[in-house]
């Protein structure tokens, strides 16, 4: 599978934000988020061939417990399985960071599932001819609910900017059973401190109204936005 970096940093995101982690980024998606922070997997994929023994190898020169599988897309890669079962072998906490538009039955002890809204469209970057098919793709309610149903563990991390995005989102999770707010991570757009700043009070009162969590994407904070962290 391509792979397009190997790195260890904190976790940014999640139940498990501060944790320091072991992220294995692949490269290629079947989406094209307009605001993409990684577009080197995604829509310039770049990278280079990996086997999952040489995967395995890179994590077991680090002693990390914590390994996130990140990307692109990790679930349409061929080998995600033989990966998948390789870490938990090895007694790693996995972790898998995926828009859940496609299922497979992989080990991973947290299911972090991106269900995309409709900001992601890419109406205008490269002249919008990306934009019927990703917003075809973005939301499978049936694969978030096989995640949510299979997974020891899971939680729904919306990106979202204004009143209509948090609305798209109640209707996405009015269709989904078995979760509660506090597995609903809101996250805002932005890969500059000063915008994180200003989205973040908005969205941290309607967390406070419904029981969510606030997202704030600590990763940018302490490092910025740039790859390797």
């Amino acid at each position: 599978m391509k792979i397009s970096e190997i790195f260890y940093s904190i976790q940014g995101e999640g139940k498990l934000v501060g944790v320091p982690s072991l992220f294995v980024r692949v490269s290629g998606c079947n989406l094209r988020c307009s605001w993409c922070d990684t577009p080197y997997a995604s829509w310039d994929p770049e990278g280079l061939e990996w086997s999952v023994q040489e995967i395995l190898s890179q994590v077991d020169m680090r002693s990390a417990r914590h390994v996130v599988l990140t990307g692109g897309e990790p679930m349409i890669m061929p080998e995600i399985e033989e990966l998948t079962a390789g870490l938990k072998q090895r007694g790693r906490h996995i972790t898998i960071e995926t828009a859940a538009t496609v299922f497979k039955p992989v080990a991973l002890d947290l299911a972090s599932l991106s269900p995309k809204l409709s900001n992601s469209t890419p109406t205008e970057r490269e002249g919008g001819r990306f934009a019927a098919a990703h917003d075809k793709q973005r939301i499978n309610l049936e694969v978030i609910q096989k995640f949510i149903d299979a997974s020891p563990d899971f939680q729904l991390k919306f990106v979202v900017n204004d009143g209509k995005d948090l609305e798209e989102m109640e209707q996405i999770l009015s269709g989904l059973r078995g979760w509660e707010p506090s597995d609903v991570q809101l996250m805002p757009e932005g890969t500059d401190v000063a915008t994180l700043s200003r989205r973040l009070p908005y969205m941290g009162e309607f967390c406070k109204q419904k029981g969510y969590r606030l997202c704030p994407r600590l990763h940018v904070l302490m490092y910025g936005n740039r790859r390797g962290t």
